[in-house]
């Protein structure tokens, strides 16, 4: 949002220069993200937390420079003419809970015409473009106070009575921006004797704007209830300067300072007569909770005993009223408009922020304990060490998908959120696949083919009436896993290019067995891979990872348009993290030489190699040192359903040199393990 620094002098002093006064006002919370003009004619581009709706206006910001340089802050007091006779205007709240106070005044014989100049200017100066004296004193009064406001062509009104009400099924409403919207009884409106006119706390009603022809002005401040206002504005697609403050909380007690203010401007540029009193219906009270503030807990956050005359004078400047409470306490009682201070902690950041967050010495908190690594931390730290060494980078998502993907990549149940983004970001994520994916087809669908990403984090599910979050890293990866060049042709990123980097990852953890299936016990591999280019990870009976090419749906595709293969692998932290760091241990180099023996076979293509693996490895050959795959072939001589495949074992002794026979005699033990697969030893 836009500050005049000119226009903050109509409040208080400014002892600095402009850029000086950015500086001091972006240290004490309050950020000037940019500055730009001179002189009078200087704007500050200021980035105001959500939760300051008080600081998004003029008299705001200058409270803050009051407290900042302990100035005293020029009150806003409309001054108006003597009123005459009676109104006959009358206010009926009928939806206490949502609009408890509502403030009007009536001015007749108003002549509309242009702003004066100051008010014109001031609000170009802005970005707000003038309309007419009328409507531009309630822009007026919005940036410089902060309260929304609205006028009304009073002649327009039927019965000369406003009903603050639901909305009917099937009423219409025509919004000041022209557009005719479809009002349900999730509406709050402002009415008159007949129909609405006005959408409470968001926009204004066409059929009773000001015009050139308006001579009788009904003017109106009231309190909105925010959540109210939000629903209202999302459901209808309006985001106007007034929800924006209203369904962040507005002012309860400045209802009758605007509406007197609006009135002096208005007065002051178009004549008129002030008919009445001002009319303030108050439905029901608001008042925020006194907060102890203990001087203790103020030197053991802050690390610095603030003397309670600095205390003091922070918080009346504020606008807080701070009464004498018990020994070292005091009461302090809250403004209307610092709806954003609930509790003790939210006090001591106010004094820590005006006090001048550099001002307190660099100290470290008293401990009496000792310091404790975390136990994973060296667990995290291999693994983001391995990926990065493997290629990968390390990147970072929202924790929220949408329900589709939710259900589609999980069987889960899902954490719906209270009031989501979007509808693609209303449930806490219960996979990370689908972000991969979506950062994946982000770099593809921009020229990058060769990606390589992954990224640790949190799922989330819902268990009976708890929410569990565990810990994954997800990895994702596409195009080629050899670039080519003049000496080698290019070559693409297979399933065993995935396999070896997920073996890369689980071979430092100490365990006692770890394989590769599609399936353990009745737990299979998620239908979202593909059926004969995914595996489990499996290490000890537990599953700790599945990986493999992703099988889309091809409305999945289209939709994050991926057009070449994707590997994706999901590592489970909370099983893998069961299991210690194997220790580094030095072991001497053999003194013995080791003896190589091949065997070739036909297998049925059921015939995994993991199973040839387990049945040689269970046969406890002491002297075994691997076995491995060397070639596989299929065709010409080989049956259809069958493949023949070369393997080769390496036996090596700590303690003598290899004879024959005992050579010989542990390779029949292994061709006759292999032969009671159903193999078929090849000559």
């Amino acid at each position: 949002m836009k500050i005049s620094p000119h226009w903050l002098r109509d409040f208080v002093d400014l002892p600095v220069d402009y850029t000086r006064l950015a500086d001091e006002l972006t240290l004490a919370g309050v950020a000037v993200e940019g500055i730009s003009g001179e002189g009078d004619s200087t704007v500050f581009e200021m980035e105001i937390t959500t939760n300051r709706p008080d600081a998004m206006n003029h008299y705001g910001v200058a409270r803050e420079v009051s407290a900042l340089y302990d100035l005293p802050l020029k009150p806003i007091e409309p001054k108006l003419p003597p009123s005459q006779g009676k109104s006959d205007v009358t206010i009926d709240i009928q939806e206490p809970e949502l609009c408890p106070r509502f403030t009007a005044r009536e001015i007749r014989g108003v002549t509309v015409t242009d702003s004066p100049a100051i008010v014109a200017n001031r609000l170009l100066l802005l970005d707000q473009r003038p309309i007419s004296n009328a409507v531009d004193a309630t822009n007026y009064v919005l940036w410089e106070s902060g309260k929304p406001t609205h006028v009304f062509d009073l002649d327009l009104l039927e019965g000369r009575r406003l009903v603050i009400r639901k909305a009917q099924d099937g009423e219409t409403l025509k919004t000041l921006d022209g557009v005719e919207r479809k009002l349900s009884t999730d509406d709050l409106v402002v009415a008159d004797g007949k129909k609405p006119v006005g959408l409470a706390g968001v926009m204004g009603g066409f059929d009773t704007m000001i015009t050139e022809r308006t001579k009788n002005i009904l003017i109106e401040s009231a309190w909105w209830d925010p959540v109210t206002v939000r629903r209202m504005s999302k459901r209808h697609g309006i985001h106007t300067d007034a929800s924006h403050r209203f369904e962040r909380g507005a002012d309860f007690e400045s209802t009758v300072v605007s509406t007197n203010r609006v009135a002096e401007l208005i007065l002051a540029s178009g004549a008129g007569t002030l008919v009445g009193n001002v009319i303030d219906v108050i439905a029901r009270q608001l008042d925020l909770a006194p907060v102890e503030l203990d001087l203790r807990e103020v030197h053991r956050i802050l690390g610095e005993k603030l003397s309670t005359l600095e205390i003091s004078r922070i918080l009346t400047r504020l606008g807080f009223t701070v009464l004498p409470g018990g020994e070292d306490t005091y009461l302090v009682h809250i403004p209307s408009w610092r709806l954003d201070i609930e509790r003790e902690i939210d006090i001591i950041e106010e004094l820590a922020r005006l006090h001048g967050y550099d001002k307190f010495p660099n100290t470290l908190p008293a401990y009496s304990g000792e310091v404790r690594e975390l136990p994973e931390a060296h667990k995290d730290a291999r693994l983001r060490s391995s990926l990065l060494a493997l290629g990968y980078n390390e990147t970072i998502s929202l924790t929220f998908i949408s329900k589709e993907d939710a259900r589609r990549f999980s069987a889960a149940a899902e954490l719906d959120l209270a009031n989501p983004l979007s509808d693609e970001a209303s449930v806490m994520r219960t996979s990370m696949v689908p972000s991969m994916l979506n950062m994946l087809a982000y770099n593809l669908n921009r020229g990058s083919n060769d990606v390589r990403l992954f990224e640790s984090g949190n799922v989330f599910e819902a268990s009976d009436s708890k929410s569990l979050e565990l810990k994954r890293i997800c990895i994702g990866a596409t195009g080629s896993a050899v670039e080519g060049g003049v000496h080698q042709a290019a070559r693409p990123l297979t399933f065993f290019d995935l396999k070896g980097d997920i073996e890369t990852l689980l071979a430092p953890f100490n365990q006692w067995t770890l394989y590769y299936d599609t399936q353990l016990d009745d737990v299979k591999i998620a239908d979202y891979y593909h059926p004969g280019r995914s595996a489990l990870a499996i290490m000890d009976r537990m599953i700790v990872a599945q990986f493999g090419q992703i099988h889309l749906h091809p409305d999945v595709a289209a939709a994050r348009k991926l057009r070449q293969d994707v590997f994706v692998a999901e590592i489970y932290l909370d099983r893998l993290y069961q299991h210690d760091l194997r220790q580094v241990r030095y072991e001497a180099l053999p003194r013995f030489p080791a003896v190589e023996r091949d065997f070739s076979f036909v297998f049925d293509d059921g015939v995994e190699f993991e199973k040839i693996h387990q049945s040689v490895t269970a046969l406890a050959v002491a002297e075994l040192r691997s076995f491995v795959p060397v070639e596989i072939f299929r065709g010409d001589k080989v049956s259809a359903g069958k493949y023949s495949i070369l393997m080769r074992a390496r036996l090596q002794s700590s303690e003598h040199t290899l004879r024959d026979d005992e050579v010989a005699q542990w390779a029949g033990q292994i061709a006759k393990a292999l032969e009671g697969l159903g193999g078929v030893q090849r000559a």
